[in-house]
């Protein structure tokens, strides 16, 4: 197997991401390449994996999905007392990571995580389909839980609870914003010497620079 995974390989040669191709703002060359993404019909290309740090200094990482993003930084939903809740509360260092395979991109973001305001959470909760909405309810998400069965009895008692009435958004769950204080752009070529290309914030501006693949 060992000697299967070393011989695995893959030739990129889609595009290039060379000087004077990529935009002076960060947040419009993401815009372009997310586009760019959904353009050619990849499966959820909204989908990024979220790295978060505990107090302890551990590294935890998971898949959650972009519902919005802009200049002010990208925009999750999740349970805020999960595991990177948790993190979040006791350290706000986080990195994002998109990897498009089919296009040979991926996009790495690392900034400080906030919660967004009620009102934004509640309108995207409310947006939601009913079977969503049960199910934030339902699920304490990262606890242990006894069974599968424990789960599907709290998913019927909430479907009861709100039987013919508008589901509130609950306390413990809302959406968190990514404000990036780092990107970096890869363009995948041939013989591994890949395009990147990184932005950092410094004193309000993003200083572009050229990175060695």
């Amino acid at each position: 197997m060992n000697d299967k995974i070393r011989h695995l390989r893959q030739e990129y040669a889609l595009s290039t991401l060379l000087e004077g191709e990529h935009d002076l703002n960060p947040t419009h060359q993401f815009k372009k390449w997310f586009e760019d993404a959904m353009s050619a019909e990849l499966p959820e290309p909204h989908a990024m994996t979220l790295a978060t740090v505990s107090a302890a200094g551990k590294p935890s990482i998971r898949v959650v999905l972009l519902r919005n993003f802009d200049a002010a930084g990208f925009v999750f939903f999740t349970n805020y007392k999960s595991k990177k809740g948790g993190d979040a509360s006791q350290n706000p260092n986080v990195a994002l990571n998109f990897f498009w395979q089919q296009i040979e991109r991926q996009v790495r973001i690392e900034g400080c995580i906030e919660k967004i305001n009620v009102e934004e959470s509640e309108a995207y909760f409310n947006s939601r389909p009913r079977e969503s909405q049960i199910g934030a309810w339902a699920s304490l998400q990262s606890l242990e839980i006894e069974s599968r069965a424990t789960l599907e009895d709290q998913v019927r008692y909430y479907t009861q609870k709100y039987e013919g009435v508008p589901i509130p958004c609950p306390p413990h769950w809302g959406g968190y914003r990514v404000v990036p204080e780092y990107f970096e752009f890869w363009q995948g070529r041939p013989s591994r010497l890949h395009d990147r290309i990184s932005y950092s914030l410094k004193n309000g501006s993003w200083l572009i620079s050229r990175l060695n693949p």
